[in-house]
């Protein structure tokens, strides 16, 4: 199967550096409803088969255009929701988001029981990621779009793909609406072909605009 990790279009919370992940959560800036409008030209290269989004409003929002353009049923998950950011949740500082990010990465490391203060664990987060990508790949569907949020995507993508790791993951960026693509399947594993880590949308868009989930962890 061939899976496209989406991120959601930039959000007012993702401009004040937020650690927002309550549903239903924000909608799209203006710069993310461009950012939404160009996935299916950013897109059209591919035969998408199936598309999933999380029960967060921005990953809808995002993708609908794309499914407007491709006449596929939007189908709803809880379990590619962002990381619930427990009593960090709407805090903007740089301590917040280092521990938030640090807990996340110490899951895709095998550190699955460490929980995030006052949210879930590794094991509950990479278990509901886990439960969509495999019914995607019960579907039958050869390629399929998952329209997600940026911590999730590189936590999840560290743990499982055999050619990406934390120190990988953790030091690049995934704008708003960048793209991660992967090939395989839940028995046989995974393997990354793309990290896109720009944002679409106008020129000149950064990595920077889309809140902490997203952002490159500085290394010392």
């Amino acid at each position: 199967m061939r899976l496209l990790l989406i991120r959601h279009g930039q959000t007012p919370s993702n401009l004040k550096h937020l650690l927002d992940t309550a549903a239903p959560g924000p909608g799209l800036t203006p710069l993310g409803q461009d950012q939404a409008a160009a996935l299916p030209q950013a897109l059209a290269g591919e035969t998408i088969d199936a598309l999933y989004v999380s029960t967060l409003l921005r990953t809808q929002l995002t993708a609908a255009p794309l499914a407007a353009a491709t006449g596929l049923e939007v189908q709803v998950r809880d379990g590619i929701r962002e990381l619930v950011a427990g009593e960090l949740e709407m805090r903007g500082d740089d301590e917040a988001a280092a521990l938030y990010l640090s807990t996340a990465f110490a899951w895709s490391a095998g550190d699955v029981e460490r929980r995030m203060p006052g949210g879930e664990n590794g094991v509950e987060a990479l278990g509901r990621f886990d439960s969509v990508v495999a019914e995607a790949a019960r579907s039958g569907a050869e390629t399929v779009a998952m329209v997600s949020h940026g911590a999730a995507i590189r936590m999840w993508v560290a743990a499982r793909a055999a050619n990406v790791d934390v120190p990988y993951a953790s030091s690049r960026a995934l704008g708003n609406t960048a793209v991660v693509v992967l090939s395989g399947s839940p028995d046989r594993g995974w393997q990354t072909l793309v990290w896109e880590g720009r944002p679409l949308g106008p020129e000149g868009t950064s990595p920077q605009d889309g809140g902490p989930a997203g952002e490159a962890v500085p290394t010392a």
